[in-house]
C-alpha cells in the first residue's frame, strides 16, 4: 500500500473545502483496513475512513492523521430463491452502480435510492434513504473491522440501532468500526403503490401506471436531476440538513399559524417536517450567504458558490439554522459528518 503525504482534502470531498490530510492511503481489502488501522494506532495517529466524500465536510486545518479511502470491491449472490435474493457488496463499491445492477436484475428494495452519491459502505453509517426507502429496510448484516478489539466482526441489522439518518456508527460507536461489506436482502415481487409522494406525483404527471424497479429508478433519477445539482459539476453535499423531527404538540401549534405545513408520520410517534420547506419560509431560498448559495430548487442543498473556507460554510449554516429556529422554534441538524 502506498501512503501519500499532505493531500488536499478539498480534492476528495464534494463540497471542495478543507486543508490537507497529513497521510492518505487506499484500502482494497479488509486486510488493508486492519493493517492501516493497526499501524495508525501504533504511531498514535488518528484515522478517518473516507468513502466517496459526498457526505463529509473538511475543516480548514485539515486532518493530522491518516485518511483511508475505502475501495474494497465485491458483489456476490449468497442466496437466491423464488421470492428474494441476498447479495454481499464490498464497502468500496459505488452505491449507484450497485442500485443499477440490482435493478437490472429486476430486484426491488433499493431502487428509490438511485443516484445517491457515495459508496456502499457509507450507506449504513447514517442509514441512507430517499423517497420512502432506507438502507435499514434491506440490510441483513454487515462485516466490519473493530478498531478496539482488532478483529473482524459481523453486525446484524438490529445491532446497528438504525433510526432516521442515524445508527450506532454516528452515535456511541463512532470511529470504532470500519465497514468492509454489507449484505442486503432484495425482493423479486414488483414494487407496489402507494409510493412516496414525489414519485406518485411524477407518475400522475407522466401517466405512468405500470411499475417495475427500472421505472422507479428512472423516475427517481429524473426527480433528483431536476432538484439536486450534480456534485461532480457543482460543489455540494446533497441534503445539507436533516429533515426536522417534532412532537405532535409542536405540529399542532405550528398548524395554527401554518395550516399548510407538510408533515409525515414517523414510527416513533413523531412527525417529520421537510427542512427545505422551513428554510423556504424564512425567505432564504436562492440567497447566497458567506459564499454558500441555498439552492433555488431545493433549499436543503447548500452550494459552494465562492466559499474558500470551512468558516464561511459554518457561518452560512449557523445563519440558516438561526433563521429557522427564530421563526419556528425548531432546531435543524447538519447531515454531513465532519473531519
Amino acid at each position: 500500500m502506498e501512503i501519500h503525504t499532505n493531500i488536499p482534502l478539498k480534492n476528495y470531498t464534494t463540497m471542495r473545502l478543507g486543508g490537507n490530510a497529513r497521510f492518505m492511503a487506499e484500502a482494497h481489502t479488509p486486510e488493508d483496513i486492519a493493517a492501516l488501522s493497526r499501524n495508525s494506532k501504533k504511531q498514535g495517529l488518528p484515522i478517518f475512513i473516507l468513502g466517496g466524500g459526498s457526505n463529509i465536510i473538511a475543516h480548514d486545518e485539515g486532518f493530522s492523521g491518516l485518511v483511508v479511502r475505502n475501495r474494497i470491491p465485491g458483489f456476490e449472490i449468497l442466496e437466491d430463491d423464488a421470492s428474494h435474493t441476498i447479495v454481499r457488496i464490498g464497502a468500496g463499491e459505488n452505491w449507484d452502480d450497485i442500485v443499477k445492477r440490482t435493478v437490472e436484475m429486476n430486484l426491488t428494495g433499493i431502487e428509490a435510492m438511485s443516484a445517491i452519491p457515495g459508496t456502499a459502505g457509507a450507506a449504513p453509517i447514517q442509514n441512507v434513504g430517499a423517497y420512502g426507502q432506507e438502507i435499514a429496510d434491506t440490510l441483513v448484516s454487515l462485516e466490519a473491522y473493530d478498531n478496539i478489539t482488532d478483529s473482524f466482526v459481523v453486525l446484524q441489522n438490529q445491532d446497528c440501532a438504525f433510526s432516521y439518518r442515524h445508527s450506532i456508527f454516528r452515535g456511541e460507536a463512532s470511529g470504532r468500526y470500519t465497514v468492509t461489506s454489507i449484505t442486503l436482502q432484495l425482493y423479486k415481487a414488483p414494487p407496489q403503490p402507494p409510493f412516496y409522494k414525489a414519485i406518485e406525483d411524477y407518475f400522475t404527471t407522466n401517466g405512468i401506471t405500470m411499475f417495475t424497479p427500472q421505472i422507479i429508478r428512472d423516475a427517481v433519477i429524473n426527480i433528483r436531476t431536476e432538484k439536486l445539482p450534480d456534485p461532480k459539476i457543482t460543489p455540494n453535499t446533497g441534503s445539507f440538513f436533516k429533515n426536522a423531527l417534532i412532537e405532535d404538540w409542536q405540529l399542532n401549534e405550528l398548524k395554527k399559524k401554518y395550516p399548510d405545513i407538510p408533515s409525515y408520520d414517523m414510527p416513533d410517534g413523531k412527525f417529520k417536517i421537510p427542512t427545505g420547506w422551513l428554510i423556504e419560509q424564512t425567505g432564504l431560498k436562492g440567497k447566497t450567504l458567506h459564499g454558500m448559495r441555498i439552492h433555488d430548487k431545493n433549499a436543503l442543498v447548500l452550494i459552494n458558490a465562492s466559499a474558500t473556507s470551512y468558516q464561511e460554510l459554518a457561518a452560512a449554516r449557523d445563519e440558516i439554522s438561526s433563521a429557522v429556529r427564530d421563526q419556528f422554534r425548531i432546531t435543524i441538524e447538519q447531515e454531513p459528518l465532519e473531519i
